[in-house]
């Protein structure tokens, strides 16, 4: 790492300062709603994790608000109320992970149905779109929704749901999420949902700009720990939330009360983790902009983005995530990707740990060569999930590990 170089603390905090003000009272919600110590004979303070299957019931049909665990659970209503609150929703529902949350979704349409899905989207979603829900009869239509005039072109009499996540994955492009609801929901009912798995609660309510579902893999930074698989689901229809508990119970991906109980102690620290995977994804993604080594980075929290301004109007900063084209060819990525000590070559993402990928083989290999070769997803293409550890360590990692890559390439001068 060239001697000279040194993270300027003072002006990441001037550039944080730029995004929306932090939503109020955020972590005091996360950390208090549905966890009232009443509620529990044993006025625990922590929630205790509920493994019944079965509840008694004072008389046939005649329950205590539980008859059996599928059909609802004492620990996964905490998680729910909380995940709410911290939504600015009326309801929530939890899934046993994030693709169940969007099958069960999914399951609100019909055979003869059309979703429209932004093009750059989770290779999962993906996935699942073009070969399990075309097989039931449900069409998906993938356009750029980062263009409302493509968006608006695309709606037709069988359109029933828009599906888009902001910041994409991986290619980090940000959608406007008001436009889009002002699109879809001028042409009817149809339903808008937002993946908000990058941004998190804490940087982005979807709810409030227009969304009418706002979902999760809530593997990822809303659990924070890597510890648990696990999808929610927010929304304030209660028309729509109905429609969506039957199928919950009916369809059966519901999560363990285990993973709800992870899941909800990792919400209570979301909003200490968050801002500290700005700073930090920050500080790399600035480190990365000047190295010589590097084409281009790929973050919404540059002002080289090109949806800089529209990400600082509707979200109260960036989570830790990033991409980056290396220089070179895919032994380029490999060498680099090998090379990291700190950062582990893995899948997933948001946890306290740093994780690097490389999309084309990885997360993204589901996708055909010839979409991600339009969207840009090259085999030089590297996504990064930023951690929590120290700033310093991470950067210098990411020093070596393009050293590695590129040995003959000079530093800055």
């Amino acid at each position: 790492m060239d001697p000279g170089y040194a993270v300027n603390e003072e002006q990441l905090k001037n550039e944080m300062k730029e995004f929306k003000a932090p939503f109020e009272h955020f972590g005091t919600q996360a950390i208090h709603a549905g966890q009232k110590p009443e509620q529990w004979k044993s006025m625990a303070v922590v929630p205790p994790i509920s493994l019944a299957t079965t509840f008694k019931q004072y008389g046939p049909g005649e329950h205590a608000g539980y008859e059996y665990s599928r059909s609802g659970n004492p620990t996964r209503d905490c998680l729910e109320k909380a995940v709410a609150a911290v939504d600015g929703a009326k309801h929530c529902l939890a899934f046993a992970s994030g693709l169940a949350a969007t099958v069960t979704i999914t399951h609100l349409l019909k055979a003869g149905d059309n979703i429209i899905c932004t093009n750059d989207v989770y290779g999962g979603t993906n996935r699942y779109f073009k070969r399990v829900a075309a097989e039931m009869g449900v069409e998906t239509t993938f356009v750029d929704c980062s263009k409302p005039e493509c968006l608006e072109a695309a709606i037709k009499p069988s359109t029933k749901m828009v599906w888009i996540e902001t910041p994409t994955n991986p290619t980090m492009m940000v959608l406007d999420i008001n436009k889009c609801a002002e699109i879809v929901h001028k042409h009817g009912d149809i339903l808008l949902v937002v993946d908000n798995t990058f941004m998190s609660a804490y940087f982005q309510r979807p709810l409030a700009l227009g969304a009418d579902i706002c979902m999760y893999s809530a593997t990822k930074y809303m659990n924070g720990h890597s510890d648990v698989v696990i999808g929610l689901a927010s929304l304030n229809r209660h028309d729509v939330y109905e429609r969506l508990k039957y199928l919950q119970n009916a369809l059966g991906g519901v999560p363990s009360p285990f993973d709800c109980y992870l899941c909800n102690r990792g919400l209570k620290t979301l909003h200490l983790r968050m801002k500290e995977h700005f700073r930090n994804a920050l500080a790399v993604a600035k480190f990365l902009e000047a190295d010589p080594r590097v084409e281009k980075v790929l973050f919404p929290g540059l002002p080289s983005h090109p949806q800089y301004e529209l990400t600082k109007s509707q979200c109260t900063g960036c989570p830790g995530m990033l991409s980056f084209y290396i220089k070179g060819e895919l032994q380029h990525s490999k060498t680099f990707l090998q090379a990291l000590k700190v950062f582990i070559l893995a899948e997933s993402l948001g946890g306290y740990e740093s994780l690097a990928e490389l999309p084309s083989i990885m997360t993204h290999a589901a996708v055909a060569k010839e979409e991600r070769e339009a969207l840009g997803i090259s085999d030089t293409l590297i996504r990064l999930s930023v951690g929590l550890e120290d700033v310093e360590d991470i950067i210098e990692d990411l020093d070596q590990a393009l050293k590695a890559a590129h040995p003959s390439i000079s530093l800055r001068n």
